[in-house]
């Protein structure tokens, strides 16, 4: 959340001349962070006023981000205070509404009160925006007078530009698995039971594992991929992920838990977007449905299981249209676009100030 905070404020200020300032939960005292002034969210309560005037409030809400238990009630007495201050346009980006879980998971018991704080959150804003549609339909059945767009998470590993040669050039049997230390370890998992269901043409001889932290479960995965090179980089460093992604041409994501969950859901993993991001065709490990943004349709969605697969006959022309499609519904210029929509913010214009 915070690198995609950093990324937004950064357009913001860059395209629209408006500057952010940040308040942050984890900080005791104001401290700055690429050229943002960063003040202690608490601080906001303790005071129970703004030092200077703000024009508008973003506010980025996963509810595990403010309580390990995912119910920030002490957030929303500071929430109102700063509604009340100030006045103009209120955006709030809802990474995750709620969290649910099994009958021995918090989540499942705790999910209603994460309900009732992302209602109340709802209710204060003047516009929200979620990642899916689904997750749109979830928010109107909460507050049916909300005003919600959709914007995909974008890529935290780059968004490069790329000609159709470049892609088209590519080596149909190099993989990538990224993300989180978990996802990669669920990833390379079930990578291992699916391989020889892939037809020959693209079959992996080459696999780049991208991202997380060191783990050694993921490393002794590997070594069982006896007729595969394998290439594990934990913690790489985004310009060097970007130009591995930028010569890969499938990308497997075992994202979901459960069959039964909508395919776009993957509209909210960085992984997903940083494949889209770098022309890499995503392959889930089950048939998925359809997965759109306001009608405008990606490619596939492509899986491999244990009895069958398919993929597309032609990569090349498959992966440049995943590209565009990117480029028009999730790139974080299309979102910094429709945040200053929001905003009222003009290219250039005078300099208002978002409080994030």
């Amino acid at each position: 959340m915070g690198d995609y905070a950093l990324t937004v404020a950064k357009k913001l200020r860059d395209d629209y001349g408006a500057n952010t300032v940040f308040a942050a939960r984890d900080i005791a005292s104001s401290a700055t962070v690429a050229g943002f002034e960063i003040v202690a969210l608490a601080s906001l309560a303790m005071s129970g006023f703004l030092p200077r005037k703000h024009d508008h409030v973003i506010l980025h809400f996963v509810n595990y981000g403010y309580q390990k238990r995912g119910v920030p009630f002490w957030l929303l007495p500071i929430l109102r205070g700063l509604r009340s201050q100030c006045p103009d346009d209120w955006l709030t980006i809802f990474h995750e509404l709620h969290a649910s879980g099994p009958p021995w998971k918090s989540a499942f018991w705790l999910r209603p009160f994460q309900i009732q704080i992302a209602k109340s959150i709802s209710l204060l804003s003047d516009a929200s925006l979620v990642s899916s549609e689904a997750a749109r339909a979830q928010l109107l059945h909460l507050n049916p007078g909300a005003k919600v767009s959709v914007h995909p998470v974008f890529s935290n590993f780059g968004e490069p530009s790329l000609s159709a040669e470049e892609i088209g050039r590519r080596d149909p049997h190099r993989w990538v698995i990224c993300g989180g230390t978990a996802l990669v370890e669920r990833s390379v998992r079930s990578f291992r039971g699916i391989l020889n269901q892939v037809p020959d043409c693209f079959s992996p001889r080459e696999v780049f594992v991208l991202g997380g932290k060191d783990n050694p479960a993921v490393r002794a995965l590997l070594v069982d991929l006896a007729r595969i090179h394998s290439d594990y980089r934990p913690q790489i460093p985004v310009a060097e992920a970007s130009q591995i992604l930028s010569t890969a041409s499938f990308a497997w994501i075992d994202y979901f838990h459960r069959p039964d969950v909508p395919t776009a859901i993957a509209l909210k993993s960085g992984s997903f977007a940083a494949a889209c991001a770098h022309a890499v065709i995503p392959v889930f490990p089950h048939r998925g449905s359809a997965i759109s943004v306001q009608g405008d349709r990606l490619p596939g969605p492509y899986f491999v299981d244990r009895r069958r697969s398919e993929l597309p006959q032609e990569r090349a022309g498959i992966a440049s249209e995943i590209y565009a499609w990117y480029q028009r519904c999730a790139s974080s210029q299309h979102l910094a676009r429709g945040i200053a929509g929001a905003l009222g913010l003009a290219p250039g214009g005078i300099s208002p100030q978002p409080f994030g």
